[in-house]
């Protein structure tokens, strides 16, 4: 499994929200900013994010992107599951997939099902909110600043 770095940017951006005002919207110029990342690619990365009920998305003045749950209950596979195209270890045991023609004879097919299971267990019992806590607090300039 390797994530991509949509996976990375979106829990790496959501952890800003949350050290930065969790129930406030955050302007996607000042995430992006914040993040070192385009506008355009980030703005990419929250649409699917909001369209999955993960961020709420408000236009106009005062607008920007918020966390739709506290960061308490947001967990990193909420994030991941809908970011990335698959988190399964290999393709017969990604979600939605019914294995292959080999499945009822498999030798491998229980180890593969065991390590999704640990990586969904890992991933769900992470939230926002501990990576938050854990992350470096390091310098970070006023939004209006350059």
């Amino acid at each position: 499994m390797r994530e991509s770095t949509k996976g990375r940017y979106a829990i790496r951006v959501i952890i800003d929200m949350a050290e930065n005002g969790e129930s406030e919207f955050h302007p996607l110029h000042n995430l992006a900013e914040r993040q070192g990342l385009s506008e355009k690619y980030l703005e990419a990365i929250l649409g699917v994010l909001v369209k999955n009920n993960v961020l709420e998305g408000a236009r106009g003045k005062g607008g920007g992107y918020k966390l739709a749950k506290p960061a308490a209950e947001l967990t990193v596979w909420e994030i991941l599951s809908v970011i990335e195209t698959s988190i399964s270890p290999v393709e017969c045991v990604a979600d939605g997939k019914n294995g292959c023609d080999r499945a009822d004879v498999c030798p491998t097919l229980p180890m593969w099902k065991d390590l999704a299971k640990i990586i969904k267990d890992y991933f769900t019992g992470i939230t926002i909110e501990q990576l938050a806590r854990k992350a470096p607090k390091i310098a970070r300039p006023l939004c209006n600043e350059k």
